[in-house]
């Protein structure tokens, strides 16, 4: 087991979006250099928002902007009441404002071809969250691991919107390609006394470098920790000096967060890698640098 438990507006992967569903113009030059610079969007939070990880009350929303080579769009929200998701709606709509869960067709055939269709596997997604309170301990429904994996992606993205109380659609580029530029991710709270901090850089609409790792309060890293690596290393076979740049290079060798191979003895951080890396190749998608802050909910150590 992994010394580090983070019950994360994740917070986590899976996914992918992991995915990527499943992973942004004046006539002066100073008009135009303005336009030509990648769009950034400042994270809001809400007066009462907390920054201990709780969830505002309110109706959280996320929509995909494109149709994806079937048709179809995904869009979700989710309801908090007293802190607690009370509600989650999880589904794909076509040009013609049809859900994919009233398709009848599109049911049988893809129940036909792998044992389940829309109509169970969306109901199924949106229980698990609503059960489990946390998009990292979302169970991927078999047969529907794409659809999972862009669940666990948005589910998570919406949970971080709530624990910001930012009721703001959450508008996800998917289909575009990655923007050139740095993005960045950092949790704001601490567990065991460390958080994670995350960047990929994009060059050439590809991922060329990806650093994941965990930071305590004076900076350090845990890949620079040798009583955490032996400790870690004792108990599970492997150890932060391991996994991470395990991590670090399979998405760069992937160049999609669902891909990534999950490193055998760090499984939570390798879900909470692949959850974190496809929210950031939503931001490149959309070419949004600006840093994202999650308020992870840490729990009790």
């Amino acid at each position: 087991m992994e010394l580090k438990k983070v019950a994360m507006g994740l917070t986590a992967v899976l996914a992918s979006s992991m995915l990527l569903v499943a992973c942004g113009n004046g006539n002066s030059d100073s008009d135009k250099k303005s336009s030509d610079e990648p769009k950034q969007t400042e994270q809001k939070k809400s007066a009462d928002a907390k920054t201990d990880g709780t969830m505002t009350d309110g109706t959280y929303k996320l929509e995909e902007q494109n149709f994806d080579d079937k048709g179809w769009k995904a869009f979700m929200s989710i309801e908090v009441k007293d802190g607690k998701i009370t509600k989650a709606n999880y589904d794909y709509k076509n040009k013609d404002g049809k859900l994919k869960s009233e398709d009848a067709d599109y049911q049988k055939m893809m129940k036909d071809k792998v044992g389940t269709g829309p109509q169970e596997y969306l109901k199924q997604l949106d229980e698990s969250l609503v059960k489990n309170q946390a998009a990292g301990a979302v169970e991927v429904v078999s047969g529907a691991t794409h659809s999972s994996d862009a669940f666990i992606n948005y589910a998570n993205q919406l949970i971080q919107a709530a624990q910001r109380g930012d009721t703001t659609t959450i508008k996800i580029d998917n289909t575009a390609d990655l923007k050139d530029g740095k993005y960045s991710l950092e949790e704001q709270n601490y567990s065991h006394g460390y958080r994670v901090a995350f960047s990929i850089e994009v060059k050439d609409g590809k991922i060329t470098e990806s650093d994941y790792n965990y930071v305590n309060k004076d900076g350090q890293k845990k890949t620079d920790d040798a009583e955490y690596e032996k400790s870690m290393k004792e108990k599970s076979g492997t150890g932060p000096v391991e996994y991470i740049p395990a991590l670090n290079k399979s998405l760069v060798d992937k160049q999609a967060a669902a891909d990534v191979d999950t490193v055998s003895g760090a499984t939570h951080s390798s879900d909470a890698f692949k959850i974190y890396a496809a929210q950031l190749i939503n931001a490149a998608q959309k070419g949004d640098t600006a840093e994202i802050k999650v308020y992870n909910k840490v729990e009790e150590e």
